[in-house]
Protein backbone atom coordinates (compact mmCIF):
# COMPACT_ATOMS: atom_id res chain seq x y z
CA UNK A 1 0.00 0.00 0.00
CA UNK A 2 2.63 2.93 0.61
CA UNK A 3 5.74 3.03 -1.60
CA UNK A 4 9.16 4.67 -1.16
CA UNK A 5 9.22 7.61 0.64
CA UNK A 6 5.45 7.31 1.45
CA UNK A 7 3.70 8.29 4.93
CA UNK A 8 0.22 7.60 6.20
CA UNK A 9 -1.00 10.66 7.72
CA UNK A 10 -4.56 11.45 9.19
CA UNK A 11 -7.17 13.23 8.57
CA UNK A 12 -8.18 13.65 11.70
CA UNK A 13 -11.78 15.49 12.19
CA UNK A 14 -13.08 12.75 9.61
CA UNK A 15 -11.14 9.70 10.78
CA UNK A 16 -9.62 9.08 7.48
CA UNK A 17 -5.95 8.47 6.54
CA UNK A 18 -4.52 9.71 3.67
CA UNK A 19 -1.11 8.67 1.77
CA UNK A 20 0.85 11.57 1.37
CA UNK A 21 4.93 11.94 0.20
CA UNK A 22 7.53 15.08 0.98
CA UNK A 23 8.67 14.67 -2.42
CA UNK A 24 5.51 15.41 -4.57
CA UNK A 25 2.68 18.24 -3.40
CA UNK A 26 0.86 17.48 0.18
CA UNK A 27 -2.62 19.23 0.40
CA UNK A 28 -2.94 22.25 2.04
CA UNK A 29 -4.96 23.98 4.55
CA UNK A 30 -6.35 25.88 1.28
CA UNK A 31 -7.91 22.32 0.12
CA UNK A 32 -9.39 21.43 3.38
CA UNK A 33 -10.99 24.96 4.22
CA UNK A 34 -12.45 24.33 0.14
CA UNK A 35 -14.12 20.81 0.89
CA UNK A 36 -15.65 22.90 3.96
CA UNK A 37 -16.81 25.80 1.95
CA UNK A 38 -18.13 24.08 -1.08
CA UNK A 39 -22.13 23.20 -0.54
CA UNK A 40 -22.93 19.73 -1.24
CA UNK A 41 -26.20 17.52 -1.40
CA UNK A 42 -26.32 15.23 1.70
CA UNK A 43 -27.99 12.15 0.23
CA UNK A 44 -27.85 11.46 -3.92
CA UNK A 45 -25.99 13.71 -6.35
CA UNK A 46 -22.45 13.73 -8.52
CA UNK A 47 -19.56 15.60 -7.76
CA UNK A 48 -16.43 16.00 -9.29
CA UNK A 49 -13.19 17.17 -7.70
CA UNK A 50 -10.39 18.60 -10.50
CA UNK A 51 -6.73 19.05 -10.17
CA UNK A 52 -7.43 16.11 -7.38
CA UNK A 53 -3.33 15.68 -6.42
CA UNK A 54 -3.03 13.00 -3.55
CA UNK A 55 -7.42 12.76 -3.54
CA UNK A 56 -7.70 14.69 -0.51
CA UNK A 57 -10.92 17.24 -1.43
CA UNK A 58 -12.59 13.58 -2.93
CA UNK A 59 -11.96 12.01 1.12
CA UNK A 60 -13.00 14.75 3.03
CA UNK A 61 -16.26 15.29 0.73
CA UNK A 62 -17.09 11.93 1.06
CA UNK A 63 -17.92 12.81 4.97
CA UNK A 64 -20.51 15.29 4.13
CA UNK A 65 -22.25 13.52 0.89
CA UNK A 66 -23.21 9.93 0.10
CA UNK A 67 -23.32 11.00 -3.46
CA UNK A 68 -20.39 9.67 -5.95
CA UNK A 69 -17.69 11.55 -5.87
CA UNK A 70 -14.60 11.79 -9.10
CA UNK A 71 -11.58 13.33 -8.83
CA UNK A 72 -9.91 13.93 -11.89
CA UNK A 73 -5.59 14.21 -11.52
CA UNK A 74 -3.15 14.47 -14.77
CA UNK A 75 0.12 13.57 -12.29
CA UNK A 76 0.43 9.74 -12.34
CA UNK A 77 2.24 9.76 -9.53
CA UNK A 78 -0.32 11.85 -7.42
CA UNK A 79 -3.60 9.97 -8.92
CA UNK A 80 -1.74 6.37 -8.17
CA UNK A 81 -1.55 7.96 -3.93
CA UNK A 82 -4.95 9.11 -4.45
CA UNK A 83 -6.63 5.88 -6.06
CA UNK A 84 -4.60 3.97 -3.11
CA UNK A 85 -6.24 6.38 -0.21
CA UNK A 86 -9.40 5.65 -1.38
CA UNK A 87 -8.82 1.68 -1.40
CA UNK A 88 -7.16 1.82 2.00
CA UNK A 89 -10.57 4.09 3.10
CA UNK A 90 -12.79 1.34 1.63
CA UNK A 91 -14.54 4.20 0.06
CA UNK A 92 -13.79 2.77 -3.86
CA UNK A 93 -17.79 2.43 -4.26
CA UNK A 94 -18.47 6.25 -3.85
CA UNK A 95 -14.78 7.70 -4.96
CA UNK A 96 -13.72 7.35 -8.23
CA UNK A 97 -9.98 8.28 -8.88
CA UNK A 98 -9.56 9.51 -12.98
CA UNK A 99 -5.74 9.92 -14.25
CA UNK A 100 -6.16 12.59 -17.11
CA UNK A 101 -5.99 15.92 -17.98
CA UNK A 102 -9.30 18.14 -16.79
CA UNK A 103 -9.05 20.00 -20.00
CA UNK A 104 -10.17 16.79 -21.50
CA UNK A 105 -12.37 15.62 -19.02
CA UNK A 106 -15.75 16.45 -20.02
CA UNK A 107 -15.75 14.03 -23.48
CA UNK A 108 -14.74 11.52 -20.74
CA UNK A 109 -17.49 11.56 -17.55
CA UNK A 110 -20.03 13.73 -19.67
CA UNK A 111 -21.46 17.08 -20.35
CA UNK A 112 -24.33 18.80 -17.79
CA UNK A 113 -24.02 15.51 -15.31
CA UNK A 114 -22.85 17.11 -12.00
CA UNK A 115 -24.31 18.87 -8.79
CA UNK A 116 -20.72 20.12 -7.89
CA UNK A 117 -17.58 21.01 -9.30
CA UNK A 118 -14.57 22.34 -6.88
CA UNK A 119 -11.12 23.01 -7.74
CA UNK A 120 -7.98 24.10 -6.03
CA UNK A 121 -6.24 24.91 -8.99
CA UNK A 122 -2.61 26.56 -9.25
CA UNK A 123 -2.75 29.55 -8.03
CA UNK A 124 0.74 31.19 -10.65
CA UNK A 125 0.72 32.03 -14.03
CA UNK A 126 3.66 30.90 -15.69
CA UNK A 127 5.62 34.71 -16.38
CA UNK A 128 8.94 33.51 -16.83
CA UNK A 129 10.82 29.69 -15.82
CA UNK A 130 12.67 30.98 -13.57
CA UNK A 131 9.76 31.29 -11.35
CA UNK A 132 8.71 28.32 -11.56
CA UNK A 133 9.93 25.47 -8.75
CA UNK A 134 12.52 23.27 -9.52
CA UNK A 135 10.61 20.02 -8.68
CA UNK A 136 8.17 18.98 -11.39
CA UNK A 137 5.18 17.66 -8.96
CA UNK A 138 5.43 21.33 -7.01
CA UNK A 139 5.39 23.18 -10.40
CA UNK A 140 2.59 21.89 -11.96
CA UNK A 141 1.10 22.20 -8.76
CA UNK A 142 1.71 25.46 -8.23
CA UNK A 143 1.94 27.07 -11.36
CA UNK A 144 -0.46 27.06 -14.31
CA UNK A 145 1.56 24.77 -16.80
CA UNK A 146 -1.06 21.99 -17.39
CA UNK A 147 -4.15 24.00 -16.83
CA UNK A 148 -5.17 27.96 -16.62
CA UNK A 149 -7.94 29.56 -14.51
CA UNK A 150 -9.78 30.11 -17.75
CA UNK A 151 -9.12 26.22 -18.62
CA UNK A 152 -10.81 25.36 -14.86
CA UNK A 153 -14.07 27.61 -15.00
CA UNK A 154 -14.98 26.81 -18.46
CA UNK A 155 -14.47 22.99 -17.71
CA UNK A 156 -16.42 23.72 -14.64
CA UNK A 157 -19.24 25.35 -16.64
CA UNK A 158 -19.25 22.28 -18.92
CA UNK A 159 -19.09 19.12 -16.43
CA UNK A 160 -22.26 21.33 -14.25
CA UNK A 161 -26.04 20.43 -14.74
CA UNK A 162 -27.84 24.26 -14.93
CA UNK A 163 -28.00 25.24 -11.10
CA UNK A 164 -25.07 23.28 -10.46
CA UNK A 165 -22.68 24.55 -7.90
CA UNK A 166 -18.84 25.20 -8.53
CA UNK A 167 -16.36 26.03 -5.71
CA UNK A 168 -12.84 27.39 -6.28
CA UNK A 169 -9.80 28.62 -4.06
CA UNK A 170 -7.43 30.97 -5.11
CA UNK A 171 -5.75 33.80 -4.21
CA UNK A 172 -7.22 37.68 -3.61
CA UNK A 173 -4.57 39.22 -6.04
CA UNK A 174 -6.71 36.72 -8.50
CA UNK A 175 -10.34 37.58 -7.67
CA UNK A 176 -11.18 39.84 -10.36
CA UNK A 177 -9.81 37.58 -13.17
CA UNK A 178 -11.94 34.63 -11.02
CA UNK A 179 -15.39 36.51 -10.88
CA UNK A 180 -15.24 37.81 -14.56
CA UNK A 181 -14.10 34.51 -16.07
CA UNK A 182 -16.96 32.79 -14.44
CA UNK A 183 -19.40 35.03 -15.46
CA UNK A 184 -18.02 34.57 -19.29
CA UNK A 185 -18.61 30.77 -18.84
CA UNK A 186 -21.96 31.78 -17.05
CA UNK A 187 -21.02 30.78 -13.46
CA UNK A 188 -23.01 33.59 -11.38
CA UNK A 189 -20.99 34.14 -8.16
CA UNK A 190 -22.86 33.70 -5.30
CA UNK A 191 -20.86 33.11 -1.91
CA UNK A 192 -17.52 34.74 -1.38
CA UNK A 193 -15.05 34.44 1.79
CA UNK A 194 -11.85 35.91 2.20
CA UNK A 195 -9.23 34.20 4.45
CA UNK A 196 -6.72 36.03 6.84
CA UNK A 197 -3.48 34.62 8.13
CA UNK A 198 -4.17 36.89 11.14
CA UNK A 199 -6.60 38.97 12.45
CA UNK A 200 -5.39 42.98 10.96
CA UNK A 201 -3.67 41.24 7.72
CA UNK A 202 -4.12 41.37 4.34
CA UNK A 203 -6.24 38.34 3.09
CA UNK A 204 -4.19 35.55 1.86
CA UNK A 205 -6.81 33.03 0.17
CA UNK A 206 -10.14 33.55 -1.29
CA UNK A 207 -13.08 31.11 -1.70
CA UNK A 208 -15.56 31.83 -4.04
CA UNK A 209 -18.75 29.55 -5.19
CA UNK A 210 -21.19 30.46 -7.88
CA UNK A 211 -24.48 28.49 -9.39
CA UNK A 212 -24.71 27.30 -13.28
CA UNK A 213 -26.66 30.13 -15.03
CA UNK A 214 -27.66 31.74 -11.55
CA UNK A 215 -29.17 35.03 -10.98
CA UNK A 216 -26.95 37.92 -9.81
CA UNK A 217 -26.44 38.31 -5.95
CA UNK A 218 -22.96 37.83 -4.36
CA UNK A 219 -23.18 36.83 -0.31
CA UNK A 220 -19.88 37.82 1.07
CA UNK A 221 -19.16 35.44 3.76
CA UNK A 222 -17.95 36.14 7.12
CA UNK A 223 -14.42 36.16 7.40
CA UNK A 224 -12.23 33.02 8.30
CA UNK A 225 -8.85 33.95 10.73
CA UNK A 226 -6.49 31.28 10.58
CA UNK A 227 -4.19 32.18 13.63
CA UNK A 228 -4.64 34.14 17.05
CA UNK A 229 -1.89 36.45 18.24
CA UNK A 230 -0.30 32.70 20.10
CA UNK A 231 0.29 31.38 16.14
CA UNK A 232 -2.23 28.88 17.28
CA UNK A 233 -4.92 27.95 15.29
CA UNK A 234 -8.60 29.67 15.77
CA UNK A 235 -10.93 27.66 17.35
CA UNK A 236 -12.85 28.16 13.92
CA UNK A 237 -9.87 26.42 11.90
CA UNK A 238 -9.18 24.05 14.53
CA UNK A 239 -13.00 22.85 13.85
CA UNK A 240 -12.16 22.32 10.45
CA UNK A 241 -9.32 20.14 10.89
CA UNK A 242 -9.42 18.35 14.23
CA UNK A 243 -13.57 18.83 14.72
CA UNK A 244 -13.30 20.07 18.11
Amino acid sequence: MIKGDERLDYLLAENLRIIQSPSVFSFSLDAVLLAKFAQVPIQKGNLIDLCTGNGVIPLLLSTRTKGKIVGVEIQERLYDMAARSVQYNKLSEQINIIHGDIREISKQVGYSKFDVVSCNPPYFPISSHDEVHKNEHFAIARHEIYCTLEDVVRVSSQLLKQGGKAAFVHRPGRLIDILATMRQYRLEPKRLQFVYPKAGKEANTILVEGIKDGSPDLKIEPPLIVYNENNEYTPEVRRILYGE
